[in-house]
Order: structure tokens, then C-alpha cells, then sequence
């Protein structure tokens, strides 16, 4: 099964997003037409999200460094990476020496154009690779940024769909970068490819599925304080989406929890593949820091193709990494475990407390040191089952065979202890 994932990700590469602004609300409205199910939530700049604050809308027009002679240097129209993000606006003339102050290199990376952004306090400055700003000629020069910060929104897109349970499987990802291709429209355009296969393939869902869109950090902040019980109540898988373009490897990084069957999932679709590459949550870097956090702990783990990649906040992060194959690599295998879920057994308790075993004669009515060994899977199973995790995931907890954990299921389906 394709889906034009490349298609969407070259569509939507030119735009200039960042945390608001038009370049961000286009790109919702581009993923809009492909899952109408989407839905606009916004916040408005200056209400308080935790310890947060919705910042300013930011857009640009236009922006370049000009020299006295004419030449023109660092320009906007040519690479939306030029410009520092939330740059204020600025149309003055300058010496070379107060210009070098507001250039932004990537010494490492000398023939690269790195991304920069001052979110939370206002300054302004453009990027340029260190070799082009060893190259600017001596004199005066203009600076020019035709950028607008004013009160307005941040939006956030998310879409639901409904299954025969509310308990619920989550996915994130984040549109807040300019024109980066794994780093910025790899997770969305998946995410996007994801809800039209569960669509198509489960029109009867066992669970409710919630994809969301937003920009990273201060979105998801933003997004918790309006739906955090709720997510708290209902999540008991979830993925964090990013950087899963590219084909060289594959990254899996922990929950902070680490033992979430999202972890399980991961780690199971994960560990007979080639390059595969295991995270600690100490190595995490997205929303999952979010999602994680004390108070929260959503069962949520990030899937990743390759982590660390040196085209990474740079504009070498285009379509020479980010390749159609690498995209369906990844949803290939987050389909398997939208399938592995659908498809498999999460039992659930149907009494409070341990039941009374003795009296459906499912438990030794003389209480004695030793009798208790032959019915632990049965207790284990009981205190595992709370309908987040599946057999599977059980059996891999309470350590004992699946086909143990089956037959025992069924039993205690069939006197009503378990759904």
C-alpha cells in the first residue's frame, strides 16, 4: 500500500512555518484536505499554558542583507533558513563589524546554512554558511526584515476517530520548522498517511485513535493543559513521530517509564531490523519530553528512522534525505502495530480487588504454604489485566509462555472474571 507521502512532503516544503504565523496554518489546512476529520484548536497569544506562555504570531514577508554595492546576501526568497526565527523587523544600515554580530554559522558545517531561532526574546539575525560569511566584502551594508510580531493565534490540528472503545492510541507530530525535510515534514505527512490506513482498514475499531499536529514544545505544553486528564484517562499506547524520513536506520526512544507497551510494540517491530538503534529516554529531544513528564507519564515512547544525522537543522535536510522509500519504512512499520493492536486480546478485570477464586473452584480452598504455586499465572494474569496491555505484553511481564497465558485467558473468560 503507497500513499504519496514524498507528494505531500515537497508540497509543503517551501513554506515558511514556525511556532504561529501563515506558514503553519497553511500547512494545517494542506493536511485538512487530505483527513477532513482534522480540527482547528487555538490559543491565543498571551494565555497561560502551565508554565508557558502562548507567545506572539510571528510572520515574514521578506528579509536580505544588502551591500553598499548592490550585492545581496542571506535572502529569504532563496532559503527560508536565512532569517532567525521571530526575528523582529529591522531596515537599517550598518558597518560589517555590527553585522557579524547578527550572522548565525554552523562552524562544523561550513557549506551549511544552520537553523536558528530566538522564540522568547526579541532580537533579530540571519544564518548563512561560514563559508559565505567569510566571503562578505568590507563597507556598509543594509539590513532588511519585513516580519510582523502582533497578538494572534497558535494553532494546534487534531483528529479523532471514534472505535468501539474510548480507551484510546495516540500519535504526535510537529509542523514548526521552515524548509527542512526529515526534521520537520517526515512525521506529519506519516502521521497523515497513518490515519488514512486506519480509515480504510478498520472501520470497525476496537480502539479510538487521536492524531495531532502541533508545534513542538510550547503545542504540546499547550495542547496537555486543555486535554491532560483526558489523554491521562484514555492513552495507553502512544508515538511521538519525527525525523522518520530518511532510510538509514531506525531509532526507538524510551518512555521514561520504559515498560509501556508502546515501548513493548516498538521494540518488538523493531529489533530484527538492520540498524536499529535503542534511546534511553535521557537521549530524548521532542514532544516525548511533554507527553513523559511527571504528572502526565503518558504510555508514549518517540520512533524515529535515523536520530542524529548530520544534515539535522541545516538546509541539507531536503529531498537527497528524505526519500519515499524511507517513509514508507516507517509506516510499514507502525502500520504492524496498528494491526498487532487491532488485532490482539486486552483483557480487563471485570471485578474490583482479587475475585474469590475458592468459590468458582479456581483456587485451593485450604489455605497451606506451597499450595499457591500451581495458580500464580492465574493471579498474575488477573493483577496485569486492566485492559491497556495485551496478552502478549502480559505474558512478556509475568514472564510465562503465550500459549500459558491464552488458555488461561480463556478461562477465566469463560466464568466472567475477564472481557
Amino acid at each position: 500500500m503507497q500513499y504519496p507521502m514524498i507528494k505531500w512532503a515537497r508540497d509543503l516544503f517551501p513554506l515558511c512555518r514556525s511556532l504561529t504565523g501563515s506558514g503553519t496554518k497553511k500547512t494545517l489546512k494542506y493536511f485538512k484536505k487530505i483527513n477532513p476529520e482534522f480540527r482547528i484548536i487555538n490559543f491565543k497569544s498571551g494565555k497561560k499554558v502551565f508554565d508557558w506562555e502562548i507567545p506572539q504570531e510571528w510572520n515574514i514577508e521578506n528579509a536580505f542583507i544588502e551591500h553598499e554595492s548592490g550585492r545581496k546576501f542571506a535572502e529569504f526568497s532563496k532559503s527560508n533558513l536565512h532569517i532567525v526565527g521571530y526575528s523582529i523587523p529591522v531596515n537599517r544600515k550598518i558597518s560589517k563589524k555590527e553585522l557579524l554580530k547578527h550572522i548565525y554559522t554552523q562552524k562544523d558545517q561550513p557549506n551549511s546554512i544552520p537553523y536558528v531561532t530566538s522564540y522568547y526574546k526579541k532580537r533579530w539575525g540571519f544564518c548563512m554558511s561560514e563559508n559565505q560569511k567569510k566571503k562578505l566584502p568590507s563597507g556598509k551594508y543594509k539590513v532588511f526584515i519585513d516580519s510582523e510580531l502582533k497578538k494572534g493565534n497558535l494553532q494546534i490540528s487534531h483528529a479523532i476517530l471514534k472505535g468501539n472503545s474510548k480507551k484510546e492510541i495516540f500519535f504526535s507530530s510537529y509542523v514548526c520548522h521552515p524548509s527542512m525535510a526529515n526534521n520537520e515534514l517526515s512525521g506529519p505527512v506519516l502521521l497523515n498517511a497513518l490515519i488514512k490506513y486506519v480509515k480504510k482498514n478498520y472501520k470497525k475499531r476496537k480502539f479510538t485513535y487521536r492524531f495531532v499536529l502541533l508545534p513542538e514544545t510550547i503545542g504540546s505544553i499547550a495542547y496537555l493543559s486543555k486535554y491532560k486528564n483526558l489523554l491521562k484517562k484514555n492513552v495507553i499506547c502512544g508515538y511521538n513521530l519525527t525525523c522518520v524520513g530518511d532510510n538509514r536506520a531506525y531509532s526507538y526512544i524510551a518512555s521514561r517509564n520504559g515498560n509501556t507497551i508502546a515501548d513493548y510494540l516498538l521494540k518488538k517491530n523493531l529489533q530484527s531490523l538492520k540498524n536499529f538503534k535503542k534511546f534511553d529516554y535521557l537521549d530524548r529531544g521532542s514532544d516525548e519530553r511533554q507527553y513523559c513528564s511527571p504528572g502526565v507519564d503518558l504510555p508514549l515512547c518517540a520512533f524515529s528512522k535515523s536520530k542524529f544525522y548530520k544534515e539535522y537543522h541545516t538546509n541539507k535536510d531536503d529531498f537527497k534525505v528524505v526519500t519515499q522509500k524511507g517513509l514508507m519504512e516507517s509506516f510499514n512499520v507502525i502500520k504492524k502495530i496498528i494491526d498487532q493492536i487491532e488485532k490482539s486480546t486486552f483483557p480487563k478485570a471485570t471485578v474490583f480487588c482479587e475475585p474469590n477464586l475458592g468459590k468458582r473452584k479456581l483456587y485451593p480452598t485450604l489455605s497451606q504454604k506451597g499450595n499457591y504455586q500451581d495458580i500464580k499465572l492465574r493471579m498474575d494474569l488477573l493483577a496485569y489485566s486492566d485492559g491497556t496491555k495485551n496478552l502478549e505484553f502480559i505474558s512478556k511481564i509475568i514472564n510465562k509462555p503465550l500459549n500459558k497465558v491464552t488458555k488461561e485467558y480463556k478461562l477465566l473468560k469463560t466464568r466472567g472474571l475477564l472481557t
